[in-house]
């Protein structure tokens, strides 16, 4: 059996299309089905069926898309090990938040190309909580995000890189003496409760017993940034280098104490066979960081 056939099946199923698994594998959609229909006949039983306008297993699909992703994971470490350098094959399979992606994973990768010029990296966006549990599911390497609001597994290394405290941010020409005045009685653009961030501005917002005036909630700090520049209200974000600096269109403003801080840093499993792969982008991250 083909590991690439088992591969191509399980970008299908977790994808929902034959269309975007051929996307993401970079092949044609009749080689992805092609490849099926070979794993269908292989294994004797139907994977995959049709569920509208997306694809989802079968029966006997379902049963084996777990021991895929083992087969999978053997297979990625078979090929770690048949390596004559100090480090794993790559690629490095990186996670990253849009935080990660702006404001850390550029500087790192200019140092990674100069240093390991032979290890590609695959990177795969997503918000910290997909990330989290591909990391466990041993699908990704290694992950830049926020630190979850809950205890990191002991199979895990932690490395914080960057800690950002809340802070208001209004459009520049905006007069503030009081800044939880300004939070209750201007339009709010709400940072969405569902990730880390959010939850800790909600949790800040409601200790001050304040309901804001909310116009719009949305995930995306770089967007609600342009927002607020556009005059459409005020937010409550992580000070984060990507707001840049205060220029003509945003202004931010420090909230009274305490103030909630995420952390943002790199997440990897610390036992696995690729993890010299993870330790060598931390290793760039701490030093284009001045992180001991």
């Amino acid at each position: 059996m083909d590991s690439r056939f088992l591969q191509s099946f399980v970008s299908v199923v977790e994808l929902g299309s034959i269309a975007e698994a051929a996307r993401q594998l970079d092949l044609s959609t009749a080689t992805i089905a092609q490849r099926l229909r070979v794993l269908e006949a292989e294994l004797g039983n139907k994977l995959i069926v049709r569920s509208g306008r997306t694809v989802v297993p079968t029966v006997a699909g379902t049963r084996i898309l777990e021991r895929a992703h083992v087969i999978l994971s053997d297979v990625r470490d078979l090929e770690s090990a048949a390596t004559d350098t100090d480090l794993p094959s790559g690629p490095l399979r990186l996670g990253a938040t849009p935080t990660g992606l702006t404001g850390i994973v550029p500087a790192v990768l200019e140092q990674w190309v100069e240093v390991h010029p032979d290890i590609n990296i695959f990177i795969e966006p997503s918000s910290t909580t997909t990330l989290y549990g591909r990391l466990l599911g041993d699908e990704l390497d290694a992950a830049v995000l926020v630190h979850p609001m809950f205890a990191l597994p002991k199979t895990c290394n932690w490395c914080a890189l960057r800690r950002e405290k809340l802070i208001l941010v209004t459009p520049a020409d905006m007069k503030v003496k009081d800044a939880l005045d300004v939070i209750r009685h201007e339009p709010y653009i709400r940072l969405d409760r569902q990730v880390i961030a959010g939850k800790m501005a909600d949790d800040y917002l409601r200790r001050h017993g304040i309901r804001p005036r909310q116009r719009v909630e949305l995930d995306g700090i770089e967007y609600i940034a342009r927002l607020v520049a556009q005059g459409l209200g005020v937010s409550v974000l992580p000070d984060w280098a990507v707001l840049g600096p205060a220029d003509t269109t945003l202004r931010r403003w420090a909230l009274p104490g305490p103030v909630p801080t995420r952390t943002v840093g790199v997440m990897w499993q610390r036992s696995t066979i690729r993890a010299p792969l993870a330790e060598a982008f931390v290793t760039l991250a701490r030093q284009r960081f001045n992180v001991r």
